[in-house]
């Protein structure tokens, strides 16, 4: 595809892979609300439910890295499409799974499709646009990623009133098939053009090294044993075959992710803004739906609609964090987001049984709009940091950070709440036969349940049941606020981050144009400097990397990226770096903003 032909495209091309990145995000979010009707269907206990959905967790975590960095070798489309296609076929068979472990092996299929699809939409973002319009593009992307979130319990909860529960997997069928015809069609084949040896030895070693460790804070979170072995060696294993896999890469002629960009500041910043942030909402989401049916007696789909605020909140801030980002800088935009995340979970400490549902909205709002200010400003710092021929790695350690982070605050937050719960409900448990104690006492969901059997099996107990149900959801309430609390800190925590090593502020260097088509092939233009205070700019060009001051850079401009782009239609190689790409160097040695 010519270079101003991209260029005319760049939009449809961006809502092509927004598609794609929706089907994948919703898919896991739609599953939440159907696991109770799941499991009465295929007779599954608790334990298999939990593995129906980390399977998929497992799997897409262990392989995003690889796909990433295979994707910049083999060709980003391709892998867009294969991705999609394994993802639909896995679907179809998830709907008509007729065990439990046939269900959690179709999860686990998808989570290798969603694998090759997630990190390639960002990577193709970045190939495409300019450093200009990149940073609206990828809030473009990151309010998709964050709506897919919040939509998804609605679109469930909408399926499982009028179909069965098979539904929640086939509703990605139509999708995937547009999504493959319209990635054929519309999205450029972009790849890196000379990437030399593949790297086996330390793509195993991501796969096994992040597929351990998440499989131990899975399994942490489950058990809230983190002191056993049976957390503890996989969680170590990972971590030590990471860091492992971070002195080969080192040392490796031909690495599959150039380790040196963790010195980068704005790059590792970014990459933790964006781990933490995940961390910090994920942990509240967990307890956020719980407080929601069991504590205020909503629907699935009521509670799915209550979350939609905050999908509106990511919706209106994240397009418009790019502008704000050039404005006042990414760290100031970044810091007052997670600030805001910070100070929205904090309010849950003040949120009772009987608060109001508007007050609870304007926080669920609050929370929703701190993260459009973090999540897209500290996307585009990680990938302003990486040549465009590596565009592949950098999303997939951007959202390998992002998934590690989300899984932990799910695990270590919800031990936290179920011990808090523990602790508050006491022996509030002693109502009930000695075997349906432990359950109980293990979540409100199964002091509900238990209740629930009291009451039935001997009326006379009716009002022992009731004691119960109260008691459960004071506890909750208690344990929540303390989680909340919790979650709070970590936010807080990135605001620090932001502010310490992100960079400041950035402008478009005067004089450069927005690529443009001029005449017959070729794109027009100078080029886009970014430039932060006080820095020198790398601009990427065919022959290698060069770095000049920014006055320099404004009056010479930059050369096209030597990243590969060809029209799906046409065989020939074309660069998808429609203009310079300009990559600034701050101040601090090592940090690009």
């Amino acid at each position: 595809m010519e270079k101003e032909s991209i260029h005319r495209r760049r939009w449809l091309i961006l809502g092509v892979l927004v598609v794609c990145l929706l089907v994948v995000i919703l898919d896991n979010t739609i599953l939440n609300v159907a696991l109770k009707t799941i499991q009465a269907d295929l007779g599954a206990t608790q334990s298999q439910m939990e593995w129906a959905i980390n399977s998929y967790t497992l799997v897409f975590a262990g392989l995003m890295f690889s796909a990433g960095v295979l994707g910049d070798r083999y060709g980003r489309r391709r892998f867009l499409i294969v991705g999609m296609i394994v993802f639909g076929l896995a679907s179809v068979a998830s709907a008509f799974a007729e065990t439990p472990g046939q269900l959690i092996t179709t999860r686990a299929l998808m989570g290798i499709g969603a694998a090759l699809v997630q990190p390639q939409t960002l990577s193709v973002i970045t190939n495409v646009f300019d450093p200009s319009e990149r940073g609206k593009a990828i809030g473009i992307w990151a309010s998709f990623s964050g709506i897919g979130i919040a939509i998804g319990p609605v679109t469930g909860g909408l399926l499982l009133e009028h179909f069965w529960w098979g539904s929640v997997f086939l509703v990605n069928v139509p999708f995937v098939l547009v999504g493959v015809v319209a990635i054929a069609l519309v999205v450029p084949e972009s790849k890196d053009p000379s990437p030399g040896r593949i790297d086996p030895f330390g793509v195993l070693l991501s796969i096994a090294g992040l597929s351990l460790l998440v499989y131990g804070i899975i399994h942490g979170g489950e058990t809230t044993e983190w002191g056993s072995p049976a957390v503890l060696v996989p969680i170590v294993g990972g971590i030590a075959l990471v860091g492992l896999f971070v002195f080969v890469e080192a040392r490796s002629s031909h690495p599959s992710l150039d380790v040196s960009l963790f010195k980068n500041a704005a790059f590792s910043a970014g990459a933790v803004s964006i781990g933490l942030v995940f961390f910090a909402m994920q942990g509240a989401t967990f307890f956020l739906a719980y407080f929601w049916q069991a504590v205020r007696d909503y629907s699935p789909l009521e509670a799915g609609l209550l979350v939609v605020p905050v999908a509106v909140g990511i919706g209106l801030a994240a397009p418009r964090s790019a502008a704000m980002a050039q404005r006042f800088g990414t760290r100031v935009v970044v810091a007052f987001g997670m600030t805001l995340v910070g100070l929205a979970l904090g309010a849950y400490s003040f949120v009772g049984r009987d608060t109001p549902i508007w007050a609870i909205e304007i926080i669920v709002f609050a929370l929703g709009f701190g993260m459009g200010n973090t999540m897209a400003p500290a996307t585009e710092a990680v990938m302003s940091a990486v040549p465009r021929e590596k565009a592949g790695a950098g999303s997939a350690v951007n959202n390998t950070v992002r998934m590690v982070g989300g899984a932990l605050g799910v695990a270590i937050m919800g031990s936290l709440l179920s011990a808090s719960y523990r602790s508050h409900l006491g022996d509030a448990v002693d109502v009930l036969p000695p075997a349906a104690r432990d359950d109980a006492g293990e979540s409100i969901g199964g002091a509900l349940e238990a209740a629930g059997r009291l009451a039935a099996s001997a009326p006379s107990s009716a009002g022992d049941a009731l004691a119960l149900v109260e008691a459960a959801k004071d506890a909750f309430v208690d344990a929540m606020h303390l989680t909340a609390a919790g979650s709070a800190v970590v936010a807080w925590l990135g605001a620090i981050v932001a502010i310490l090593f992100l960079p400041k502020r950035r402008r478009v260097v005067a004089g450069s144009a927005l690529p443009g088509p001029t005449s017959g092939a070729s794109a027009a233009g100078s080029g886009t400097a970014v430039e932060d205070e006080n820095s020198t700019v790398r601009t990427e060009t065919a022959a290698g990397d060069s770095e000049r001051s920014a006055p320099d850079a404004a009056v010479a401009g930059s050369e096209p990226t030597a990243d590969s782009a060809e029209d799906p239609a046409d065989d020939r190689d074309d660069t998808a770096g429609l203009a310079g790409e300009a990559k600034v160097r701050g101040g601090t040695p090592g940090s690009v903003a």
